[in-house]
């Protein structure tokens, strides 16, 4: 398949044009130009593309073959980017999986996943020596499935969600408003499913990725600034990091290039989506509401999110949205309920849990409403919600009332068991290193803030992060803690 065949005149991908070859296609316009920028160094198009070559043929002689399942369960670096492509390459599958797991969840996805290899941070064939291995190109094998996710899922029991599209390039790769050449700055782990999902095959669009090891906000800063990234991806808690950042470390950094900056994966705290609104164009933030299965998703632009503060958007093209009450039948606006996503096409198969569905409809678990021009708004997700004494309490309306208090950096509300009530919320709470908050003035500052039944019945305050890199809680875990404290 020749390279014209591959990508149009612009340099992108042209759909059905297989991800195996797409390194080759990039290499093919301009060999030199740096593709993927690292820690310790940087690799161009034309070394990309032959150590992806060498990854391949280090994987068959592994005995990797044509829609096997590799799980990729390393770091970010240069070895990563190199074996995921090196995998479409063999005609297999990765599975992007934490190298942070503990044995036990690790073990239940290798029991899911049935792979054929598995690669973690002990793995010999880490070796960035690939001398032994020719770096021609492969005859084409195109994987069935082009990529496995993991998931705790809010019950914190572990399944995958398989993406059912064969390794060939198609809408679900695109990144928005992303174009050839773009230069991105990842700040997240290869493991989430949003980086991935982003970075991987923004290189197969030729865009040039700079690795910035683990995320700091000044660092993030600097690093956009110095290779004047023009497309961004982040996470409201790196957003959040980055706008608390002291003024004059914010007016230090130029990040004017940046003529796109999508945000996803948790909602955005207003004060913080403000923030943005006045360091970036408006015009140029856009938030996108969704998930790894695809079911469909919403969009929204910053200035139209100042016109309808707090919504996700609208349905994108091709996809329709319902709310739904407990019993199937659909919502006016304005009234909460469980939000469900219908488009024609498949977008995912789960094993290890079932699907949420009525009828064509599919649902993510999360709870909301839509206004009356149809603008999505998130509540909180179902099954964290907490019932006490009959009356639904959403955690993310309470938590959103702590972290607007002064001194405050972070909360998470979830369930603890009551003998009368069934279950009350429970605030836990990080502050600032000058944060001066007690139980008492915390809770005696939400009485004017809070219904009775919203109030947490407690605070507990703890100095480690309550949320990983990618901004996600795993509230399950804190719901078990404050049962076995109880």
């Amino acid at each position: 398949m020749t390279h014209d065949a591959l990508l149009d005149e612009s340099g992108a991908a042209k759909l059905g044009a297989p991800l195996a070859l797409l390194l080759a296609a990039q290499a093919a316009r301009d060999p030199q130009r740096i593709a993927l920028t690292l820690t310790d160094g940087a690799l161009t198009r034309a070394e990309l593309e032959q150590r992806s070559n060498q990854r391949a043929r280090q994987l068959q002689q592994a005995g990797v073959g044509h829609d096997d399942v590799v799980i990729l369960a390393i770091p970010n670096g240069a070895a990563y980017y190199e074996f995921v492509y090196g995998i479409w390459k063999a005609g297999a599958t990765p599975v992007h999986v934490s190298h942070k797991l503990t044995p036990r969840e690790f073990d239940e996805i290798v029991a899911l996943a049935q792979p054929k290899l598995t690669l973690h941070p002990a793995s010999p064939l880490l070796s960035p020596d690939l001398s032994a291995f020719a770096d021609a190109p492969l005859p084409l094998s195109v994987a069935s499935r082009w990529k496995i996710s993991t998931s705790g899922g809010s019950t914190g029991r572990p399944k995958l969600i398989i993406d059912p599209n064969p390794a060939l390039w198609g809408i679900e790769k695109q990144g928005h408003r992303r174009v050839p050449d773009s230069i991105i700055v990842n700040p997240g782990p290869l493991y989430h499913s949003a980086p991935f999902g982003m970075m991987i095959p923004a290189l197969g669009e030729g865009c040039h990725v700079i690795e910035m090891g683990r995320f700091d906000a000044e660092s993030y800063l600097a690093h956009v600034e110095r290779h004047r990234a023009t497309w961004a991806f982040l996470v409201p808690t790196m957003m959040a990091r980055i706008a608390r950042l002291p003024p004059e470390v914010l007016a230090r950094y130029d990040i004017s290039s940046i003529q796109t900056l999508v945000h996803m994966a948790a909602i955005c705290p207003p004060d913080v989506k403000r923030a943005w609104l006045k360091l970036l164009p408006p015009e140029t933030i856009w938030e996108i509401y969704g998930g790894t299965e695809r079911i469909g998703s919403t969009i929204i632009r910053g200035d139209e999110w100042l016109e309808h503060p707090g919504s996700v958007g609208r349905p994108r093209q091709g996809v329709e949205l319902q709310i739904f009450d407990e019993h199937g039948a659909p919502l006016p606006s304005g009234e909460v309920g469980e939000i469900y996503f219908r488009r024609p096409e498949l977008t995912f198969e789960y094993i290890g849990a079932d699907a949420r569905r009525r009828g064509e409809w599919r649902s993510f678990g999360d709870m909301g409403w839509l206004d009356k021009e149809g603008y999505l708004y998130i509540a909180d997700r179902r099954t964290d919600m907490i019932v006490t004494g009959g009356v639904n309490v959403f955690p993310a309306e309470v938590e959103a009332q702590i972290d607007a208090l002064p001194g405050i950096h972070d909360s998470i509300v979830a369930a603890a068991p009551h003998a009368d009530l069934g279950a009350v919320p429970y605030a836990v709470v990080q502050q600032h290193p000058d944060g001066r908050w007690t139980e008492a003035t915390l809770l005696e500052a939400l009485r004017e803030r809070l219904a009775p039944h919203k109030m947490p019945r407690g605070v507990r305050f703890v100095d480690e992060p309550l949320r990983d890199e990618s901004g996600k809680i795993r509230r399950a875990a804190w719901r078990e803690r404050l049962a076995q404290s109880s």
